[in-house]
């Protein structure tokens, strides 16, 4: 019972924080039929909780069936296990893409779980109040922490304290957090990015430059463009960023990626008014893979968001708690 975890600064009383944190161990399989668990006294001086709290939590467990005491053995989990899991996804936004995770996520769950969402709009404020209204509620708490470019790194451990590190993932990002390791299926950036040029490096030859559409509103991980710049320098190639496609100027020679549908589109119309060819005399890379990227004949890098949501939600049902980096793609087509 060591992720038994009871919050001395929750609001929740004691006894229901004990109850919950033996519900949800039971109903993730941590506790099973028959294993038993702190007798009151360990209980109350493991977690420095009063003994006639533990009674009382223990009492009303044996009521609703979930513990047994055997004349001078102890406590043990005896029915009601294995219940549906409980999970709450706490995404930045509801794209296209994050529809993918969140279905394929709810495909590989099935009748297994019921799952909520609820959005955090890139703020950490909101994340935390997600969460303080949510605590015990859920078995496993699945966040993506993406926030605004300007706001400071949120201290996890103060946002997630009282909650077990194994019931809560990360999911496309993996943050860096002093002495924790959260399970997490994740994108790396920059890396991805790179990697994704290296393999298209002798495509670049051609082109003099490569400047990335990054608009500000967008709140893109930052560590995209280290990845292109890093490629840029590496290869000789001059390296720009453009945050309004309004203002962007083209230049024959010139290869140009972007983020977003939007961008894109107005890069294409640039393109075409200006009698440029794609591919030739103008590069263009997008962003995430789509139908019509593929009609339009679109070189793509792309996540396998897909396979991000069902990953996820394996790893919850066989509780292999690792992280995982996700499989990123590089789909050349004519407009490279």
């Amino acid at each position: 019972m060591n992720k038994i975890i009871i919050d001395h600064s929750d609001k929740t009383p004691k006894v229901q924080q004990i109850i919950n944190s033996i519900k949800a161990e039971i109903d993730r399989g941590s506790l099973k039929r028959g294993d038993k668990i702190l007798s009151v006294a360990d209980f109350a001086k493991t977690h420095q909780v009063a003994r006639d709290t533990v009674e009382k939590a223990y009492r009303r467990l044996k009521d609703e069936g979930y513990l047994e005491t055997v004349a001078g053995k102890g406590n043990y989990i005896t029915g009601n296990t294995g219940g549906e899991l409980r999970i709450l996804l706490i995404f930045n936004k509801l794209s296209s893409y994050k529809k993918e995770i969140y279905y394929s996520f709810l495909r590989v769950m099935g009748p297994k779980a019921k799952v909520d969402l609820q959005i955090h709009h890139y703020d950490p404020a909101i994340l935390k109040e997600i969460i303080a209204h949510n605590k015990g509620k859920y078995h496993y708490y699945v966040v993506m922490p993406h926030f605004f470019q300007d706001s400071p790194e949120p201290d996890y451990q103060e946002i997630f304290h009282g909650i077990d590190p194994q019931s809560i993932m990360m999911l496309d990002k993996k943050p860096e957090v002093k002495g924790i390791e959260y399970p997490a299926v994740y994108q790396d950036f920059r890396l991805d990015i790179y990697e994704a040029l290296y393999l298209a490096r002798h495509l670049f030859e051609k082109y003099r430059g490569i400047t990335v559409v990054f608009p500000q509103l967008n709140h893109h991980p930052v560590e995209i463009l280290d990845g292109i710049s890093s490629f840029c320098s590496e290869s000789s190639i001059t390296f720009s960023k453009a945050t309004d496609m309004t203002e962007l100027m083209l230049k024959k020679g010139e290869a140009y990626i972007t983020l977003t549908e939007s961008s894109l589109a107005d890069l294409l119309k640039k393109i075409r008014l200006s009698g440029y060819v794609a591919g030739k005399d103008i590069g263009v890379l997008s962003f995430n893979e789509t139908v019509m990227k593929e009609l339009l004949d679109i070189t793509v890098v792309t996540s396998e968001f897909t396979e991000m949501g069902s990953r996820a939600a394996q790893m919850i049902l066989d509780k292999n708690f690792i992280q995982v980096r996700n499989q990123f793609r590089l789909i050349v087509r004519q407009s490279l």
